[in-house]
């Protein structure tokens, strides 16, 4: 059985999941502006970890011209969702994407993988990444433990960053600007 299987998905993508499509609805709207905002409107977005798909069908609905491509290493999630089967701790597309999203995916891979799953996140992006990974602080202060799959590799902010600071600048709120890329953020943008 499948770690990411049809249970695991009614348990934390079910009734009382943490995002539901609203939501994500609202995030992925704010993203896109952020990136045209900063002058680099999505043309293509990469959805890693895409799950029930809620990325890639807000896009295909409100961006139609966005070329979209989601992946999950989930046999369960590529069957029922349709998206294509990855894993980014192993696998690089052959051509960036503008926008590259990895939402709830880092914390389950163990820290070699993590780590080079962040390398392959890097030389997918080649503009904005968008990151949700909860750290340790988050697992002691934040989630909601009742609706957030708890059994994952707990790390540190500063275990993500030493390796994100690699390859992009945060500029907050989820935002990773790739170093070397079009986005210049003020200095105040940015969150060191």
């Amino acid at each position: 059985m499948s770690r990411f299987g049809a249970e695991y998905y009614r348990r934390f993508y079910g009734r009382d999941a943490v995002h539901n499509r609203r939501q994500i609805a609202s995030l992925a709207s704010a993203v896109h502006s952020m990136c045209t905002w900063w002058g680099v409107a999505p043309r293509s977005m990469l959805d890693v970890g895409a799950g029930p798909g809620y990325w890639r069908d807000w896009y295909r609905n409100e961006h139609p011209r966005v070329r979209v491509f989601s992946v999950d290493m989930s046999e369960h999630a590529c069957a029922r969702f349709g998206h294509e089967r990855r894993d980014i701790t192993e696998w690089r597309p052959a051509r960036p994407f503008d926008l590259v999203v990895c939402h709830g995916v880092l914390q389950y891979p163990d820290d070699a993988a993590a780590t080079r799953a962040i390398d392959n996140l890097a030389a997918a992006c080649a503009e904005v990444l968008y990151l949700e990974v909860p750290t340790t602080h988050d697992y002691d202060h934040t989630v909601d433990a009742a609706s957030t799959d708890m059994d994952v590799h707990h790390r540190s902010a500063r275990w993500y960053r030493a390796r994100l600071e690699k390859h992009f600048v945060q500029a907050g709120a989820g935002l990773w600007v790739r170093r070397g890329g079009r986005v210049l953020l003020y200095e105040l943008e940015r969150t060191r």
